[in-house]
């Protein structure tokens, strides 16, 4: 009972596809997404911020351990301003400092990135599956500085698909490195028209409803 049962796969089915020998109870529903609560509302600050000037380069490493998080924030401070960006950054588990960013960069803890992303003129980011599913979902290009795990996949992935770039890892990257990539995720008209284009199909697919359908199939065939 345990082999005919199906294997669901949260993530979508443009980004990668099933494999044509998978059996037929293994399907790529499309991705899980956890939307903003209900009645959630933003910061007067942040709606400020954004309507204030050109839609800003989001850069969060989510749960990864910075380690230097004093490094990091010069480091990223340096690029935004060497790409001549606005940025906002979220300070994250690594605790990224959000005590002294000049005024062209806005800080927060967290926020929903459904909400937020699809305001931005680029992500940078770490590479988790959750974090680039969204960026994908938004159709803004990400800049993604890989840590471990399946980052470097992830981070091959949209390269690959042109609607990102894979930077140099989380440990490697320089200011320099980060200008010059940031810069291309914003000015690339071809990234960000194929990421547009991907996010299109993205927000169509129903991935909760049909893991749900599959399940609840699934289920009733059973015998208790």
């Amino acid at each position: 009972q345990a082999w005919n049962s199906p294997t669901l796969y949260g993530f979508s089915p443009s980004v990668l596809p099933a494999p044509s020998d998978w059996p037929p109870n293994h399907h790529v529903t499309g991705y899980w997404f956890l939307d903003e609560p209900p009645g959630w509302q933003p910061s007067p600050a942040l709606i400020n911020f954004l309507e204030s000037g050109p839609p800003p380069v989001y850069v969060g490493f989510g749960s990864m351990d910075t380690q230097e998080p004093a490094r990091m924030t010069s480091l990223v401070v340096n690029a935004l301003a060497a790409s001549g960006q606005r940025g906002v950054l979220a300070s994250g588990w690594g605790g990224l400092d959000a005590e002294s960013l000049p005024e062209t960069i806005f800080p927060i803890h967290e926020i929903p990135h459904s909400w937020l992303f699809p305001k931005m003129a680029a992500l940078v980011h770490h590479g988790g599956m959750g974090t680039t599913a969204a960026g994908l979902r938004s159709g803004i290009p990400s800049v993604i500085l890989p840590v471990g795990g399946d980052q470097p996949f992830w981070a091959d992935r949209i390269q690959r698909l042109g609607v990102g770039i894979r930077s140099a890892g989380y440990f490697r990257i320089t200011a320099k490195r980060l200008a010059a990539d940031i810069a291309r995720a914003v000015g690339n008209m071809a990234l960000r028209g194929n990421a547009a284009a991907l996010g299109e199909k993205i927000r169509v697919e129903r991935g909760v409803e049909r893991a749900v359908e599959l399940a609840q199939k699934c289920l009733s065939t059973m015998k208790w």
